[in-house]
């Protein structure tokens, strides 16, 4: 559904993206993870067609976005950076308004979409009296309108409360599971990334380092071990001049060396009157591949 072939884009003397190349299958929710001004933002607004790429090439749903753009979004839905209603036009107003820009919508069409989103009952009400968890749920309607084959989803949960948060979730899974939708989720949200993506990428200053499944990315990383003792300084001198630490991090956090194990760990600590409270080993999760990648040098 989406394939971008060493695709780079310079503003300036910057590349903010660098020789990237992806594929997204149909029917998968793809996750685009990097920090503020790693190149997510700009690798979208290429996939849309609002970006010209310096070089490489980006298709959509089959169609070359650059040759032949009105072909390749026909069936694309996007919220993309922050979206903007007219406060003060109802919420049905505003769909009608803004689905012109592509094609134009039955009112049975925008019954279903409002339906969808849960904004059902609310739809005649001023966008002014939305909340900000009614307006995220505007922006995921208005993605729906053109009944697409692909979302883009630019932090879709962005600044709603665990509540709002969660029902954007339990809907992104619902048009992924019921409608077949592929769908590609751009977020800061690194558990929500984990919850609903099967493959991510990771951008680091516009170049990817990481792609792959969620499963791989967490199997790749190192076992942890929380190590509680009374003396945490002297247990890591310790463990190092026997070569039993691997590496030690913040919050009592340890990874042993390739061939220690946890009991030669115990058993030194006590042999040197050392008290252990804890020593139990930590499931390794997403946020902590992603901290790994951003701390590793270029």
């Amino acid at each position: 559904m989406i394939t971008l072939e060493h695709v780079s884009k310079k503003f300036g003397s910057r590349w903010a993206v660098d020789d990237l190349s992806l594929a997204v299958p149909a029917g998968e929710i793809f996750g685009l993870l990097g920090h503020n001004g790693a190149g997510k933002s700009t690798a979208i607004g290429m996939m849309l067609g609002q970006v010209w790429p310096t070089r490489g090439r980006v298709t959509l749903c089959g169609h070359d976005v650059l040759a032949h753009r009105q072909e390749a979004l026909h069936r694309v839905g996007a919220i993309f950076e922050s979206p903007v209603f007219y406060d003060y036009l109802t919420g049905w107003r505003n769909l009608e308004i803004l689905a012109q820009y592509t094609a134009p919508v039955t009112a049975e069409r925008l019954r279903e979409v409002i339906d969808w989103v849960g904004l059902t009952g609310r739809e005649q009400s001023p966008v002014r009296t939305y909340s900000h968890g009614m307006r995220a749920r505007l922006a995921l309607a208005q993605a729906l309108v053109p009944n697409p084959q692909l979302l883009i989803l630019d932090e879709p949960s962005d600044g709603l409360d665990p509540e709002g948060i969660h029902e954007m979730r339990h809907t992104i899974q619902r048009l992924r599971a019921e409608l077949g939708l592929t769908i590609l989720l751009s977020s800061h949200l690194l558990n929500e990334v984990e919850l609903l993506c099967t493959r991510i990428a990771v951008l680091r200053q516009g170049r990817k380092v990481f792609e792959g499944s969620v499963v791989d990315a967490r199997q790749g990383q190192r076992l942890r071990w929380r190590l509680r003792t009374d003396d945490p300084p002297r247990a890591t001198a310790l463990l190092q001049a026997a070569g039993l630490l691997g590496a030690a991090h913040p919050g009592n956090l340890v990874e042993l060396a390739p061939a220690a194990t946890s009991d030669q760990v115990v058993r030194l600590l006590v042999q040197k009157d050392l008290r252990v409270f804890e020593m139990a080993s930590c499931e390794t999760s997403l946020e902590d591949f992603y901290l790994g990648l951003m701390e590793q040098k270029n």
